[in-house]
């Protein structure tokens, strides 16, 4: 029995580990390079394999001839994909003598699609997870294995999520390998009338529009923080980035949305429905790591708009 890991990020990382904890022989990692634009918060999967000793190869294109013909060659078992970056195609979904199977992170039907940490944050969810389903070929779409699921705090952030999801990844992978390769493993059709489907985010969709409710912002800020490219905003002419922040659902001053508040030394802005204390203020171009917790930009001495 062997395996081929697809594979990026910690996810990929994560599999690694549980497959060499289980004995499996893997055959090569297929990963990507690192885009130097990006703040790579996370393991490197490709530094992993070599430092274990496994083939490691960066397609640009894994659907080319060059590593549809690689795939074949060695002959995997099992394919396994954890947040490889490319759409695999039906040529190679059909090369593993048992089966293609991908890790996913949500609750299969609900979010496929890219950036689903992120997007269950933005909705609201109170709940989230994994999903170990085999691959089709439409994404995300395939045959459920097994699920995991994680319960999301209303603290949570995208990085703190992201860490259950990471446990329950290991969790699932430890149980279901094994009865994949044993022919044992149970396969559930989704329902797809059920399915919701997102697309992928860039740093532009972390703008701010006063008119939203304090907690629809409040979900969009804890989605994108830190180590994320984070939620902006405008006030006045100033670009200000709000790395965390706190929602006062019940609470409203009556004024234009978009005009600060200074109750208690706090900074509040009125939104379209309640109040939002910001807690973590920064100038564009800086980090969290730039400024204070709990301080921040001081918005007053900025000129913004404020209302005592």
């Amino acid at each position: 029995m062997s395996i081929v890991l697809l594979g990026y990020h910690n996810m990929g990382c994560i599999a690694l580990r549980v497959i060499r904890e289980l004995n499996i022989p893997i055959s090569a990692v297929f990963t990507h390079r690192d885009n130097p634009n990006e703040n790579r918060w996370f393991d490197s999967l490709g530094d992993l394999a070599r430092d274990i000793g496994i083939p490691v190869y960066f397609p640009e294109d894994i659907n080319t001839e060059k590593w549809t013909g690689l795939l074949r060659d060695l002959a995997p078992d099992l394919l396994l994909s954890c947040y490889f970056r490319q759409l695999v195609k039906e040529e190679i979904l059909a090369i593993p003598h048992i089966a293609a199977v991908n890790l996913h992170g949500s609750l299969l039907p609900h979010y496929r699609g890219r950036c689903p940490v992120n997007w269950q944050l933005i909705c609201g969810e109170t709940q989230g997870g994994v999903t170990l389903h085999h691959m089709v070929r439409k994404a995300d779409a395939g045959d459920i294995v097994a699920q995991q699921a994680v319960a999301i705090d209303e603290r949570d952030t995208a990085l703190t999520l992201f860490r259950k999801l990471e446990k329950a990844a290991e969790v699932l992978l430890k149980e279901y390998l094994p009865r994949l390769l044993a022919g044992t493993a149970p396969r559930i059709a989704q329902d797809h009338s059920q399915a919701t489907y997102f697309g992928g985010r860039r740093p532009e969709d972390g703008r701010i529009d006063w008119s939203w409710s304090a907690r629809r912002i409040y979900n969009l800020i804890r989605a994108v923080t830190w180590p994320y490219p984070g939620a902006f905003g405008f006030l006045g002419r100033e670009k200000i980035m709000i790395w965390a922040a706190e929602p006062l659902d019940h609470a409203d001053e009556g004024l234009p949305f978009g005009s600060i508040v200074t109750r208690d030394g706090k900074q509040l802005v009125q939104t379209g429905h309640g109040l939002l204390r910001l807690v973590t203020v920064s100038r564009e171009g800086e980090t969290p790591e730039d400024t204070t917790l709990s301080q921040g930009i001081p918005l007053r001495e900025k000129g913004f708009r404020t209302s005592e």
